[in-house]
């Protein structure tokens, strides 16, 4: 895995809450279109917080079940802290490694192989986690359709320190663009993609917190690298600045896109 660059301190957890509230609805939308329903057993790769496996266990009601996996010991502790079913479960793994002896009907991962340089091998390997004809689905981000329109030059700015630092990590920001070919390589049949990206208004919430939160959790990785100094990103300003020419420009912010791939296991 890549260095996870975005962190589990209380700021970047209140952070992953709002994104996750953001996408819930991008998210339930591609998890139904992909075949996500009652009854089904379902890993979720890389949990975090546990947002994916709370929504996959409402789809899959009280008949189905989700095991939700993460390496990262605090993020797991906020989830089962947040448990109230059964229905749900949290392990401890590394996405690369970690096997069960059941298989599962489908499994799910959201912005997490935008982490992993070796995405495909990943989803290789979790080909043995999944039934005869189960379903691995993907949803992951694709920061290249991300902009102001009209532009704005502070939006685009913003982006590019954002799109740097993950890449200084060793991440992909755009990779939900390729997922039907990492899918394929990966073996999986049948794959099919599809994107969804909101529209923001000028003055609408949350606006450019959505771009300014995650500047903010990725600062010291953009100054490490060399990429803006503090001063260069004014990170004390930056909040109204950028609300400022949003709105001066009557732009509309378009935020990164949520790219939904899924395909099934051969028989």
């Amino acid at each position: 895995m890549s260095e996870y660059v975005l962190g589990s301190d209380p700021e970047e957890i209140a952070r992953l809450d709002r994104q996750a509230a953001a996408l819930a609805g991008a998210s339930e939308a591609l998890l139904r279109m992909s075949g996500i329903g009652p009854g089904m057993r379902v890993l979720d790769l890389g949990t975090g917080l546990g947002h994916v496996a709370f929504q996959v266990a409402d789809m899959v009601g009280p008949e189905g079940s989700v095991v939700g996996v993460d390496r990262e010991a605090a993020s797991l502790a906020v989830a089962e802290s947040r448990r109230t079913t059964d229905t749900v479960r949290f392990l401890a793994g590394e996405v690369r490694t970690v096997r069960f002896e059941e298989p599962f009907d489908a499994i799910v991962c959201r912005l997490l192989l935008m982490h992993l340089p070796d995405a495909v091998e990943v989803l290789r390997h979790h080909r043995d986690n999944l039934r005869p004809g189960g379903l691995m689905v993907v949803l992951d981000a694709d920061n290249g359709s991300a902009r102001a329109e009209p532009e704005v030059e502070l939006v685009r700015q913003v982006n590019d320190w954002i799109e740097a630092a993950f890449r200084g990590a060793g991440a992909d920001p755009r990779i939900g663009a390729r997922l039907i070919p990492v899918l394929r390589e990966a073996g999986y049949a049948d794959v099919t993609a599809i994107g969804l990206q909101g529209y923001i208004a000028p003055g609408d919430p949350p606006g450019a917190a959505l771009f300014t939160s995650v500047l903010r959790t990725l600062a010291p990785t953009i100054v490490a690298n060399g990429i803006a100094t503090e001063e260069e990103m004014g990170l004390d300003t930056l909040d109204e600045r950028l609300r400022n020419e949003i709105e001066a420009a009557r732009a509309v912010l378009l935020p990164p896109t949520i790219a939904g791939a899924w395909g099934r296991l051969r028989s």
